[in-house]
């Protein structure tokens, strides 16, 4: 055991530096939300669909509602039904036996639906792809929005991803603002 400790104190701690605050988001904070107010008349409601990923995306998902990212204080907020979402976030290449699923869930969101396809395996089927086992991309099953690529992408990623989703399918755009995100 001692030459563990010894090892431990002579490398010190390893870890990567933390990441550089996005001060733009939180200066936006409050006009990001009204904006979603405006647009919507409510708060965005998403309903995350795993179609059969590895977990990676969903780590960085889970990451959102943290109090650094704190999209709650955005406006916008996880349901667990697809019958209360206005967005549905899907994540993985779509397994077979996700199909049905994925695709019932879909049917049950009230219009306007939006869907956004997260990280490489949701955009383009990944290192799955197509074959007897997956569906590959989310595209090939529903129609998506947006597709945020990554393996996994961000956080920031994935709100940006939200936002554009939002952004495209309603009239009133959240880029308007002159100097906006």
């Amino acid at each position: 055991m001692w030459p563990i400790i010894r090892n431990i104190a002579r490398t010190g701690l390893i870890s990567e530096p933390p990441p550089e605050a996005e001060l733009q988001w939180r200066t936006n904070a409050q006009w990001i939300e009204s904006e979603m107010l405006r647009i919507l008349g409510r708060a965005l409601t998403i309903r995350h669909v795993d179609a059969g990923s590895c977990n990676g995306c969903e780590l960085e998902i889970h990451a959102l509602n943290n109090p650094y990212y704190n999209i709650e204080g955005l406006g916008m907020r996880f349901v667990a039904s697809p019958r209360h979402a206005d967005l549905l976030l899907v994540t993985g290449p779509v397994s077979r036996h996700m199909r049905v699923a994925l695709e019932r869930a879909y049917e049950a969101m009230p219009e306007p639906r939006l869907v956004v396809a997260v990280g490489d395996c949701g955009c383009t089927g990944g290192v799955f792809g197509e074959s007897y086992a997956s569906c590959g991309r989310v595209a090939n099953v529903i129609p998506v929005d947006v597709a945020v690529p990554g393996c996994p992408p961000t956080p920031i990623d994935l709100l940006k991803g939200i936002l554009a989703a939002v952004d495209r399918r309603m009239p009133s755009t959240i880029s308007t603002r002159p100097g906006s995100l």
